[in-house]
């Protein structure tokens, strides 16, 4: 049988990864063509981690840390959101282990100019606003007007605050864009083919053309924001991606034409470094496919 049919997943698809993850690949495609697990991340503003484990072992409920993030937790079953303990109080949210990182790569600190680029539906705007205890001045831009509207529920749901506006983060324009972020986190639109098991979908629908067409919109992003880095900021640069193409390549090419531009190599245990940046890969009961990388301005000549 054609490799396709027995792992379920396009021919183009298959060799992408075989190439990418010589490898890993076989690992990828099972772990892919199975289920999630039901991750959570505490609202530290409202709550340990310890404690909320505490109270869902007194209603049945097991769950066990996610390693190398602060408050996040795996469910060793899943159930419904709303059956969450506090759920509606704004105790916790439902957001992978691997999106979690994010928080703690921006490294944004009280006070700062935060942009999150593509920001819909909020998770990871929201837990960048937990880990620095609210206190960013921080927009949230989307063109998406429908996501928008549930990443203002979500936001009001666990108390946060930011700046919620409808932009698009290839063409700057508008008044939010007109003083510099100190902190940047670029989530680009991708190919998704680290959350197929969210999204079985995905493996059907993208084609090997996307990947390129997607390419030339990461690449226009990381040029207009760049643009609206202070000097001496940070920049981290995430997608949902197993392809190097739109992972460190990606990076690669971002950081030989920007002369200002310097990668801040991530000192961590989680995934696998790769020429410039880390990745995770899908595996059974733990993270997604994530990719980041830090890259940091140079400062301004004094």
């Amino acid at each position: 049988t054609l490799p396709s049919a027995r792992w379920l997943f396009p021919e183009w698809l298959l060799a992408a990864l075989r190439q990418d993850w010589p490898e890993d690949w076989e690992a990828i495609v099972e772990a892919s063509n199975g289920r999630g697990p039901m991750s959570l991340r505490v609202n530290r503003l409202r709550g340990d981690r310890q404690a909320y484990a505490a109270r869902l072992a007194a209603e049945g409920l097991t769950a066990r840390p996610i390693p190398g993030t602060e408050s996040g937790l795996t469910l060793d079953r899943p159930i419904p959101a709303r059956e969450l303990p506090g759920f509606e109080e704004g105790l916790v949210s439902i957001q992978d282990g691997g999106a979690q990182l994010a928080a703690a790569l921006l490294a944004a600190g009280p006070g700062e100019r935060v942009l999150d680029a593509c920001a819909a539906p909020g998770g990871k705007t929201a837990a960048i606003l937990e880990h620095a205890d609210d206190t960013l001045d921080l927009v949230a831009l989307d063109q998406d007007a429908t996501r928008l509207k549930t990443l203002r529920e979500n936001l009001e749901r666990l108390g946060l605050h930011a700046r919620v506006v409808r932009g698009d983060a290839a063409e700057p324009l508008g008044d939010w864009a007109r003083s510099p972020f100190d902190r940047i986190l670029l989530d680009v639109p991708c190919s998704a083919t680290g959350v197929i098991r969210r999204h079985p979908d995905i493996k059907w629908l993208r084609r090997a053309e996307d990947v390129t067409a997607l390419s030339d919109l990461q690449a226009r992003m990381l040029d207009a924001t760049w643009g609206l880095l202070a000097p001496g900021g940070r920049l981290l640069y995430a997608t949902c991606s197993l392809l190097a193409a739109e992972n460190h390549e990606q990076v690669a090419a971002f950081l030989a034409r920007t002369p200002d531009a310097r990668e801040s190599p991530i000192p961590a245990t989680w995934g696998v470094a790769r020429p410039h940046g880390r990745q995770l890969l899908p595996t059974p009961g733990g993270t997604d496919g994530f990719y980041y990388a830090v890259i940091d301005k140079a400062p301004a000549a004094s």
